[in-house]
């Protein structure tokens, strides 16, 4: 019988993502397994498996937005950006005044420069593989949004944030340019993804996947198992939409959403940009729609009927 559903899991700092999903494999006998968003070897926290169907519903996970907690070491800076990587340069520590007066500054939209040592392709190439062979790496900025930031604590050196951002943004980088426009230098020394969600759909911290509900991935992930039913939808703040026989076969018939069956079906969704979650009347989950300006892209049909 195949497995389907997702496990919420919570990675221990020191261990890959790649071994703590290893873990879920072969607990569950099933090659079959997604991630929806790598942390680093040195983080700890949340990260999502989806198994068997349910990993073709990877891209809208991966899309959601995401909670941490990190500490910032001042006074030195690696090349990872990181407590796994060589010192590279060193500043004296700035006050807990200084730090204050310019966290505003990354609160909002911003441009943010990756780390070298990231997964980011060049020339088809990663980044980090190209920096450590000692090839100069040139890293583009990209648009990221930083919902929330705080300082939660400091004691010199370390300084303690959290963090509510959109996805894509690098925390590792965040630190290293707190720790530039306080006149020092810094990086990431620890960090923990407390919470996956989607906030432009909901602003209320009761939604999302929290760490709090994650449980080891040398536990018995088995029993963990949940099912990719309303309640997961509804953490996500993605609208549920049912249909009728004839639109669920339809739908698995693998028809196109601009096809004659959904013209009545969206007419109530004219301005609807984001994903729908699809659902038989009494039944499970069939598939994920999202409308994209005029545009309609047909999801991935997860179950059936």
């Amino acid at each position: 019988m195949e497995t389907n559903g997702y496990i919420l899991l919570n990675k221990d700092a020191g261990e890959t993502s790649f071994a703590a999903l290893d873990h879920v494999k072969k607990a569950l006998g099933t090659k079959k397994i997604g991630h929806t968003g790598t942390l680093d070897k040195f983080a700890s926290g949340l990260l999502i498996a989806l198994v068997g169907r349910a990993a073709k519903l990877a891209p809208w996970f991966s899309d959601c937005d995401k909670r941490y907690e990190g500490m910032i070491k001042f006074g030195e800076e690696t090349d990872t950006l990181d407590p796994e990587g060589a010192v590279i340069t060193r500043a004296s520590i700035p006050t807990r005044s200084a730090i204050l007066n310019i966290l505003p500054q990354f609160r909002g939209a911003l441009m943010q420069e990756p780390p070298v040592y990231s997964a980011i392709h060049i020339n088809g190439a990663r980044a980090s593989a190209l920096s450590r062979d000692g090839k100069v790496v040139k890293m583009q900025k990209r648009p990221i949004f930083i919902y929330e930031l705080e300082l939660a604590d400091y004691k010199p050196p370390f300084a303690t944030i959290r963090v509510f951002c959109s996805k894509g943004t690098y925390i590792r980088s965040l630190a290293r340019d707190i720790a530039l426009a306080a006149d020092s230098c810094g990086h990431l020394s620890a960090l923990r993804r407390v919470q996956i969600t989607r906030r432009h759909i909901s602003n209320e911290e009761k939604t999302g996947f929290w760490v709090t509900d994650a449980i080891s991935p040398k536990e018995d992930v088995a029993r963990a198992l949940r099912p990719m039913d309303r309640t997961a939808f509804n953490a996500l703040g993605m609208p549920i939409l049912e249909v009728t026989d004839r639109v669920a076969l339809a739908l698995l018939q693998g028809k196109k959403p601009t096809s004659f069956e959904f013209r009545e079906l969206f007419r109530d969704f004219p301005s609807n940009d984001g994903p729908l979650s699809i659902f038989h009347q009494g039944g499970g989950c069939i598939c994920i729609i999202e409308k994209k300006g005029n545009f309609w892209r047909y999801g991935y049909v997860y179950g059936r009927t």
